[in-house]
C-alpha cells in the first residue's frame, strides 16, 4: 500500500493523529527533501528509512518503487509541506500504482491554497486552482485565458517573482481587480495582504518577501 500523507505548512502541530500513526507504521517514507522531512519526523520521534522522491528523480525511480510496493512493502509519500500531488510530485507514482493494482490511500490534511482562499474575503463557492503559472512558454496565453475566468483564481508564486507576477496580472486582468496575497501561512510571521492588484504589488515592492506564497484573485465580474 502507498499512503499519501499531508504534512504541516509550517506549524508542526498541524498534523493529524492518523498521519502520525501511518508514518510510524510504514516500512519506508518517501520524501521531497530528507533534511526538511527529518525535522518533522524527529520532532515526533519517528525513525523510519527515508528515500528521496522529487521532481528530478521521479521518472527514474517510479518503477523501482512500484516493484517494492508490489513485493509487499508499505510506503508513505510526504512533501516538504502540504499534500503530495498539489504542486508537488505524486501523480506519476499514483498512476503507476493504480496500473499495477497497488492500493493508494490519501489522508486528508494541509494544503496551502485552502486557508489562503477561505481567509481572502474573495468568493469561495467556485474557484480554479492553477498552481504555478508557466515561466515563459505559454505564460501570456494562460494570463489571457485567466483574465476572462469568472471563478476565483488561485495560484502559487515564489518570493522573487511575486511583484512581477502581480504587475502582469494587473496588466491582463485590470489594475482594480481584487486579490489577496497570503504568505508564511501557519507560521509566526503569517501575512494576508488584501487590495487591488496594483495596491498589493506596490506594497510588496517595498518589502523583502520570504516564504511560500499563495495569490487569490477575484474572478471577472
Amino acid at each position: 500500500m502507498l499512503y499519501l500523507v499531508p504534512t504541516p505548512l509550517g506549524n508542526l502541530k498541524d498534523i493529524t493523529l492518523r498521519a502520525l500513526e501511518v508514518l510510524q507504521q510504514v516500512d519506508v517514507i518517501l520524501c521531497e527533501d530528507t533534511r526538511t522531512s527529518s525535522k518533522l519526523l524527529n520532532h515526533y520521534q519517528i525513525h523510519k528509512p527515508l528515500s528521496p522522491y522529487h521532481q528530478h528523480n521521479e521518472h527514474k525511480i517510479v518503477p523501482h518503487i512500484v516493484d517494492q510496493l508490489r513485493a509487499g512493502k508499505t510506503m508513505a509519500l510526504i512533501t516538504d509541506a502540504g499534500t503530495p500531488g498539489i504542486s508537488d510530485p505524486a501523480f506519476l507514482l499514483v498512476r503507476e500504482c493504480i496500473k499495477y493494482d497497488v492500493v493508494v490511500n490519501c489522508l486528508p490534511g494541509a494544503a496551502a491554497f485552502v486557508p489562503a482562499l477561505v481567509n481572502s474575503g474573495i468568493p469561495t463557492n467556485r474557484f480554479v486552482f492553477e498552481g504555478f503559472l508557466p515561466m515563459k512558454k505559454g505564460r501570456q496565453t494562460m494570463l489571457k485565458q485567466l483574465a476572462t475566468e469568472e471563478r476565483t483564481i488561485i495560484i502559487y508564486e515564489s518570493p522573487m517573482r511575486l511583484v512581477k507576477t502581480l504587475e502582469e496580472l494587473a496588466q491582463y486582468f485590470g489594475a482594480d481587480r481584487i486579490c489577496c496575497v497570503s504568505r508564511e501561512l501557519t507560521k509566526m510571521f503569517e501575512e494576508n495582504k488584501r487590495g487591488s492588484l496594483t495596491e498589493v504589488a506596490a506594497y510588496f515592492k517595498e518589502k523583502s518577501v520570504k516564504g511560500e506564497i499563495v495569490v487569490v484573485i477575484a474572478g471577472k465580474e
